[in-house]
């Protein structure tokens, strides 16, 4: 909306006031400013109508101050959203936000409104070494970007995502596994990191990249190329990192050693474990593979044999209402033989037992022994292999 039209919708139409017939009566009649009485019936009326101006004015300026779409939900529109307005002012948002090195930081609503400032703000912060894969940062970018080209054709957004696609392809260990943030910060983030889909959301767009699929076609034909052979090289850090206990293969840690390959830890409360979370990404990635060889197979089975031995029946993480508890409520485990399986983020290497953590560091064995903090600020338990078992690998098996 341009600024005329704004004005002209937000600001108060002129209204007349009313005056008495000099004749007598009550009659009355518009006539330019002369006043009208307090208790007169017009000025009731005149004071409702500019009562309801003041609403419809406030109710239009919220509205302009709030982005129609999540950025959450910019991902699952119809395929003409992604060449109107609002989908080419969100993709410019991105760009706003991509760093120098290619990539773009975390837990960023790309799709808010922007005022002149915020965007200088964001020019200047383009230097910044925050880049990241965690909690779906960049491959989330990047597919927004591609999806917004291929409906508009305007070429920044393609300029945009190819710089990212490059960017993915710089981040990539020569042992074939991606660190949480690159450029690198040290620390546990320098790691091979499947916490959070991080590894997994990169190969997923380099996968469609080297096979062309939209909205990648445009990319030409040397990028398909590296990214086919990053996807390789990823494919067989994955086969490498599969933990193997007592001769078995099992699943995977959330991050791995990126020089050994050895599970590791990262924050005090994220032990070096078999992770029942982030496992459940990389399985439903071999399994997305086209003739998959012997070796992808045998992953993807002895994965699906780890979780079928490793889940938990007879129990429930119960939501409990509790005023004492620094959030108001606590997470308890309750005993219900009616319970669907359950699984826990973390299991002990060797034992396979779950373990809970505080940040303290110290492992513990019932979630009821950790810090109230951290017994309701995280996921301990959840069913995220569930639809994988029930679902997916049996369709993946015919």
């Amino acid at each position: 909306m341009n600024g005329t039209a704004r004005h002209s919708l937000l600001s108060p139409p002129p209204l007349c006031s009313l005056r008495r017939e000099q004749t007598g009566g009550d009659a009355a009649q518009l006539n330019g400013l002369a006043p009208v009485s307090r208790h007169s019936p017009f000025a009731l009326l005149h004071s409702t109508l500019l009562l309801l101006v003041c609403l419809c004015s406030v109710s239009l300026l919220a509205a302009a101050e709030k982005s129609t779409v999540a950025w959450n939900d910019c991902h699952r529109q119809k395929p003409e959203w992604y060449a109107g307005e609002e989908a080419i002012r969100i993709a410019d948002n991105v760009l706003l936000y991509q760093r120098s090195s290619g990539g773009w930081p975390k837990n960023i609503d790309m799709a808010r409104l922007l005022d002149d400032a915020q965007k200088d703000t964001l020019r200047k912060d383009k230097q910044k070494t925050d880049s990241t894969l965690d909690n779906n940062a960049t491959h989330t970018q990047i597919r927004y970007l591609a999806k917004v080209y291929e409906a508009t054709r305007i070429e920044r957004f393609k300029t945009g995502f190819i710089r990212a696609i490059d960017y993915l392809l710089a981040a990539q260990y020569p042992g074939g596994g991606w660190p949480q943030f690159y450029p690198l910060r040290g620390g546990y983030s320098n790691h091979v990191t499947f916490n959070d889909g991080a590894m997994i959301g990169a190969m997923g767009v380099l996968g469609d990249v080297a096979r062309r699929e939209p909205p990648f076609a445009p990319v030409d034909q040397q990028r398909c190329r590296r990214a086919e052979e990053a996807v390789e090289k990823g494919i067989e850090c994955i086969l490498r990192l599969q933990i193997v206990v007592d001769g078995k293969r099992t699943a995977w840690c959330a991050q791995h050693d990126e020089k050994t390959g050895e599970p590791r830890p990262a924050r005090s409360y994220e032990k070096a474990s078999i992770s029942g979370a982030e496992s459940v990404g990389v399985v439903r990635f071999l399994m997305g593979l086209d003739d998959p060889s012997p070796r992808i197979v045998e992953a993807v089975e002895s994965a699906v044999a780890w979780f079928e031995q490793a889940k938990i029946p007879g129990i429930r993480q119960a939501k409990v209402p509790d005023p004492a508890m620094p959030r108001g409520f606590d997470h308890v485990i309750v005993e219900d033989p009616t319970a669907v399986p359950i699984w826990a983020r973390f299991y002990e290497i060797g034992s396979n037992r779950p373990i809970f953590c505080s940040r303290d560091g110290i492992i513990r064995r019932r979630l009821a022994e950790i810090s109230p903090e951290r017994r309701t600020g995280y996921a301990w338990y959840g069913y995220w292999p569930a639809t994988l078992l029930s679902k997916d690998y049996p369709a993946w098996r015919k």
